[in-house]
């Protein structure tokens, strides 16, 4: 461990907002630039697995400029900001998969990029799932849904990064992803 392990010399340093849209604002505070949402607004992403498929979502991530495979997600309180995490997860699986969780399971807080990004997100984990609809998002997200086998995991995201989709980080989660 460092010797300035305890010390955060940008700690209490003002936050200075440098841009803000609708969205997202950038800042800084002391020599740390990060991105943060407006709003308050925190985001849910569902692992969704039944009968040993897993549920995925193909989507077009203008950042990237290209499709991404992701668990299914969504913004917590975009619309009420009480909304609870768990209601969220669930309007957004069913809004983007077309499956109904009959139970969801709140397995905490994470933050994906700490260094660049002051966004936290809250994994949920669906149980009992039943299809309901088509999925497919709403407002035009253009989402194709993806049910994939367990054991055909692996091979099925190595097929789509070799088609040049971009592969969501947290799919390394997923059972026979890593070998340790």
């Amino acid at each position: 461990m460092s010797s300035n392990a305890g010390e955060h010399h940008d700690q209490d340093a003002p936050i200075e907002v440098m841009w803000e849209g609708k969205f997202i604002a950038t800042k800084r505070r002391g020599k740390w630039e990060y991105v943060s949402r407006t709003r308050g607004i925190k985001a849910a992403v569902i692992l969704a697995i039944t009968k040993g498929d897993v549920l995925l979502v193909e989507q077009f991530r203008v950042p990237m400029g290209k499709a991404c495979i992701e668990l299914p997600a969504g913004l917590i309180g975009d619309h009420d900001a009480d909304e609870d995490p768990l209601e969220a997860a669930g309007r957004e699986l069913e809004e983007e998969t077309g499956y109904r969780a009959g139970r969801l399971e709140d397995l905490g807080e994470y933050f994906s990029s700490p260094g660049m990004v002051s966004e936290s997100f809250t994994l949920v984990r669906a149980h009992d799932l039943i299809k309901v609809g088509d999925g497919g998002g709403v407002d035009g997200e253009n989402i194709t849904v993806h049910k994939v086998a367990m054991p055909q995991l692996p091979a099925f995201l190595a097929d789509k990064r070799a088609e040049g989709y971009g592969i969501d980080v947290r799919l390394l989660m997923l059972p026979g992803m890593i070998d340790f």
